[in-house]
């Protein structure tokens, strides 16, 4: 038997494997199969993933009793796993913006880790979902849990999805796999472009010297394949708003693009947009800059537009977000600064 992980996209919270039945293989339910192949599935989840046509043999969408046949090719996507930290419901504001029997949007506020992790046990988007689910009857039964897709950086606001159901949660991993959903941000960058829109292309993968940040591999030598559609939306001096729109959904995948081209993105300290990059060197210039930097404490990145479809009803819904106070605020202050009327004192 020949297995090989294929795709496993980091800043996406789901698993692609594929898998080429061995010629010797007697006829098995397929359930039974993949569980004795992928680490940490249980046979429940790997039925769940059947029932949301997330398993194909030969490109064709089977059910968990299909039984293998030597030489199938079989694609199967898998949310991950829950973690092994103890889930504890903390009561912290949310603004959810929707949300079904199914499906939950959160609009986040900067600053909030959105799962927890090594680090980060606690204060998450995740605990204040466990809280706000807390009294219904599947949530006591174990039934339901929130469940993540996808997700955005601590310090960038925005739009996300949590899945309440298994079934939703594996139908939106699908989603996410195949790029059919829509995802747009809103992000001031340093500098202006000649060009009014346009796409970066670059490998992203771990930064070498430091592991905590992402690096672009043009030749793509390193990381993973990644795509950002970009159009201008407003310039404003020595600093641009842009939309971005991901085809694939890399750690810091716009922090990092942004940086390759030599447009960080404002006031991003991992990615060297927290210095002075562009503009005068006047004194008073300098301190506007500063000043901008302490209304907006963060790198410039809001995920303002999500649309997929719905993983019961299979309508299409979309979601806009308005841009945060700090994003907004910054904005005007080099509208004034444009038009002379801001005094940089």
């Amino acid at each position: 038997m020949k297995e090989e992980i294929i795709e496993n996209e980091e800043n996406e919270l789901f698993e692609h494997y594929k898998i080429v039945v061995d010629p010797g293989q007697k006829p098995l339910r397929i359930d039974k199969f993949l569980v004795n192949r992928i680490e940490n599935a249980s046979r429940s989840k790997i039925q769940s993933a059947a029932d949301a046509d997330n398993i194909l043999v030969n490109q064709n969408p089977v059910k968990s009793n299909y039984k293998v046949k030597p030489n199938d090719i079989i694609s199967i996507v898998m949310a991950y796993p829950p973690r092994e930290i103890e889930l504890i419901p903390e009561d912290i504001p949310l603004d959810i913006v929707y949300e079904d029997d199914d499906l939950a949007i959160v609009n986040k506020k900067p600053g909030m880790v959105v799962h927890p992790s090594y680090g980060h046990y606690n204060g998450t988007l995740v605990n204040a979902m466990m809280y706000h689910l807390k009294d219904l009857p599947l949530y006591n039964t174990g039934e339901m849990r929130p469940g993540l897709v996808h997700r955005i950086d601590k310090n960038t606001s925005g739009l996300l999805v949590l899945a309440k159901t298994e079934q939703a949660l594996n139908k939106l991993a699908k989603q996410f796999y195949d790029k059919t959903t829509e995802r747009r941000y809103y992000a001031l960058v340093w500098g202006t472009f000649e060009e009014k829109q346009g796409t970066i292309i670059g490998h992203i993968g771990r930064n070498e010297k430091n592991r905590k940040v992402m690096h672009v591999f043009p030749d793509g030598s390193q990381g993973k394949h990644a795509v950002t559609h970009y159009k201008v939306l407003e310039e404003l001096g020595y600093i641009t708003l842009v939309e971005c729109k991901l085809e694939t959904g890399r750690t810091h995948q716009i922090r990092a693009h942004f940086q390759y081209i030599g447009h960080p993105l404002f006031n991003d300290f991992e990615y060297g947009g927290d210095q002075i990059l562009k503009g005068t060197t006047f004194t008073k210039y300098k301190q506007f800059v500063i000043n901008c930097f302490k209304i907006l404490p963060r790198q410039a990145l809001h995920a303002k537009t999500l649309g997929f479809t719905h993983p019961t009803s299979g309508e299409y819904m979309r979601f806009d977000s308005e841009l945060p106070d700090d994003m907004t605020q910054v904005i005007e202050k080099w509208r004034r600064y444009l038009s002379g009327r801001e005094s940089m004192e």
